[in-house]
């Protein structure tokens, strides 16, 4: 059959990235030892010679259909990108990885055991004879409860839902391994003013309502303390932080940002 994607192109352009979007498969996830499977978006290109009219896409489905029963870590995906770069002859790949990861969270008084849903994205991106660069990207949930609104009334202080996106670029891939999804997770939910659990019984919201009253913070101030934080963390090469809680008194929300 004529292979009609490997006809010459005249156009002189180059496609920096080209493939498929929107992929929705089953994955195992590995994270420092643990395995989670997960249903996953997926997003994989590769760059495409100027004299080439089409890449071939079902190479990158059958690329990631046989990564679907391996579990993945942040040094499969370095060979994921290897892999696309040799079958379909591209000096460049990339792939993009979102799904929904969940952590067990410990009720504070009662220690009832329940699971968290947080977002993830695994990006990753290859040239050529070089290694990855990679990118971790979280939204992390906490409570955020007002140091305004404490100080000025008699009684109670409004308190919100308030998320926290990170995005993080690992520095040294020969030590990527290190490098943890739950790890970092628990680093940036401390810096609210409390945490949140799915399942609370009337103890545990007792207790998480009190710490937080005690815990005051605006969102300048927890975006402070996780810049703070993850600047301590070793292997992180550049990162951005976003903070924003959804204000409770208020039609509009709070927000902060920062990268270096």
């Amino acid at each position: 059959m004529i292979d009609v994607q490997n006809q010459i192109d005249t156009r002189g352009i180059k496609i920096q990235r080209t493939g498929v979007s929107k992929v929705h498969l089953p994955l195992l996830i590995s994270d420092n030892g643990k395995i989670q499977q997960v249903a996953a978006k997926i997003r994989f290109t590769v760059s495409l010679s100027e004299k080439i009219r089409g890449t071939h896409m079902s190479r990158l489905m059958e690329i990631l259909t046989d990564w679907t029963n391996t579990p993945i870590t942040i040094l499969d995906v370095e060979k994921i990108l290897l892999d696309a770069q040799t079958k379909l002859d591209a000096d460049f790949s990339t792939i993009q990885i979102e799904f929904k990861y969940f952590v067990e969270q410990s009720a504070p008084i009662s220690d009832k055991k329940s699971l968290l849903d947080i977002d993830c994205k695994l990006d990753g991106e290859l040239y050529k004879n070089s290694r990855m660069k990679f990118n971790l990207g979280l939204i992390v949930p906490f409570t955020s409860l007002c140091p305004c609104s404490r100080e000025i009334s008699s009684f109670g202080a409004h308190n919100q839902r308030s998320v926290c996106k990170v995005n993080l670029e690992i520095a040294d891939m020969d030590k990527a391994e290190d490098f943890g999804i739950e790890k970092i997770f628990r680093l940036i939910e401390s810096q609210g003013s409390s945490k949140i659990f799915p399942i609370l019984k009337r103890e545990d919201e007792k207790f998480v309502t009190e710490y937080a009253y005690q815990n005051p913070k605006f969102v300048e101030d927890i975006l402070r303390d996780v810049v703070g934080t993850l600047r301590g963390v070793e292997n992180i090469s550049s990162f951005e932080v976003e903070c924003e809680n959804f204000e409770s008194i208020h039609n509009h929300n709070a927000y902060a940002y920062f990268s270096e």
